[in-house]
């Protein structure tokens, strides 16, 4: 099965293959090239890709639940907030990003490459962790994964699950400023591994493919938890969707 074809299977032959029709290879190169981890594995393991438009600009993906599905564990007005207004502006950013550069290569103008460059990497990032992120939730997850392997390898790898527990969320309680915890899957290694990612694109390791994220970053929630991070990322371990996690870690680990 070539590249393409496995990306139909495990994408359902939109959002990745509608985007690289309407992206030229310099633009798909600039995103796929500027984001820590984003690798043909990452793309293939993701749960949905963000569509685009007619004219190949990002847009906002829509939840797979409601606004208020996660209560009481993470708040309606947070979600709104968080989806309609932060995650839109990672969308708009990125847009804007791609645009600047375009008008670069026409121009021949490469004075602010380095500017523009960044600022696809940051709202790059933004952009596809949240998309995860809001994958990674449903109103009926929590307690523990059911799929065997994921769980032998949590086993393996941590110990327990309970280790990984304290592990993941001791990592993701001290990220300094803003920033996510994250579990993915090392190829390269073969094993899971546990890292912080600061800004969105800072201390990530280019072969890991995310399978869980947790947004550590104030404006997901402050509303409810105030300055209790901790709490929050207590809280966020009730609406895990191990079955969403388990998914990507099966097409992870073959890919």
């Amino acid at each position: 099965m070539d590249r393409r074809e496995y990306l139909k299977k495990t994408l359902g032959g939109a959002a990745i293959l509608g985007a690289a029709g309407m992206m030229n290879s310099v633009q798909a190169s600039e995103i796929t090239s500027g984001l820590p981890g984003l690798n043909n594995s990452t793309l293939a393991a993701l749960s949905t890709l963000p569509m685009v438009d007619n004219h190949g600009n990002y847009t906002l993906p829509d939840l797979p639940y409601d606004y208020n599905a996660l209560e009481p564990h993470l708040d309606e007005q947070t979600m709104k907030l968080h989806h309609g207004i932060h995650h839109l502006g990672y969308v708009n950013g990125l847009n804007n990003a791609l645009s600047k550069l375009q008008e670069a290569r026409t121009n021949g103008d490469y004075s602010l490459v380095k500017h523009w460059s960044r600022e696809v990497s940051f709202h790059g990032g933004g952009h596809y962790l949240h998309t995860l992120f809001w994958a990674v939730m449903s109103p009926n997850g929590g307690g523990l994964p059911q799929n065997a392997a994921l769980k032998t390898q949590i086993d393996k790898d941590f110990g327990s699950f309970d280790a990984f527990k304290a592990h993941f969320l001791a990592a993701s309680n001290a990220v300094e400023g803003s920033g996510w915890g994250i579990l993915a899957w090392e190829p390269v290694g073969q094993r899971l591994i546990i890292h912080q990612v600061e800004k969105q694109q800072d201390m990530s390791t280019w072969s890991n493919i995310p399978l869980l994220m947790v947004d550590v970053w104030e404006h997901a929630y402050y509303l409810k938890y105030q300055n209790r991070r901790g709490a929050y990322t207590e809280a966020f371990m009730n609406v895990v969707n191990w079955e969403e996690v388990s998914r990507r870690f099966e097409l992870a680990k073959g890919a």
